[in-house]
């Protein structure tokens, strides 16, 4: 590997380093350029966008935000708007109503504590009503180019599987696992590479395991699907 973050190592270390190196390697080559399949033309939109998309897919948030966005273009819009004006946007994604409130209630400390510039950092983002840790270093990591780790089901699911966490029981567990092997530079395109390896390859009740080229490392195949280990 010559030298850099993927070094020689203590011999106890060794195995997982190399795993990390061997996935990013793959995922490189497969997909150099990985980005959220949300769609967005703003970091106010991206932030909306990532809120709504807790519990829900992707492809049904970009269904519904494109008049969500006509009908609130901007911070000061939608903070002077009621959930009740939100909701019938909203209607067909995850649990609405809490949404819907979230939405009003952030963008209206966004526009009275922040001058409705959304904030640089997770911390500050984490500040906003309706915010938790991923939606947070989701956008500080897309809009910011923080070196957050966002985990969400797919990264826990992913991580747990090939071994890239060990007996992580938490997001924030894989988070630190996943920070403490992945440099800075590469988080960005790590959790991006381990959601859409999650959402088209390693699915949750029927991974695509002929399909998936890290099977020659990933624990859960070799401990429970290659033939012979049954």
């Amino acid at each position: 590997m010559g030298k850099g973050f993927f070094n020689v190592v203590p011999e106890h270390f060794m195995k997982r380093k190399e795993l990390f190196a061997r996935v990013a390697e793959y995922f490189k080559e497969h997909n150099p350029e990985p980005e959220t399949e949300l769609t967005y033309d703003s970091p106010f939109q991206l932030l909306i966008a990532v809120m709504l998309s807790a519990q829900c897919t992707d492809s049904r948030v970009n269904m519904v935000t494109p008049a969500l966005f006509e009908a609130f273009p901007t911070p000061d819009a939608l903070a002077a708007a009621e959930p009740e004006d939100v909701f019938p946007f909203i209607r067909s994604i995850s649990y609405p109503n809490n949404k819907s409130k979230h939405l009003v209630n952030m963008t209206r400390m966004l526009m009275n504590d922040f001058n409705g510039q959304i904030p640089a950092t997770s911390e500050g983002l984490q500040k906003l009503p309706g915010v938790g840790r991923k939606t947070a270093n989701v956008v500080a990591s897309v809009v910011y180019d923080e070196p957050t780790m966002p985990v969400d089901t797919h990264v826990f699911r992913v991580a747990n599987r090939i071994g890239l966490a060990k007996r992580a029981k938490t997001p924030r567990h894989v988070e630190d696992q996943l920070n403490k092997h992945v440099p800075e530079t590469m988080r960005h395109n790590f959790h991006h590479w381990l959601i859409l390896h999650g959402r088209y390859i390693c699915k949750a009740r029927r991974p695509l395991c002929q399909q998936c080229g890290l099977t020659d490392v990933c624990e859960y195949y070799l401990k429970t699907i290659k033939p012979g280990n049954q």
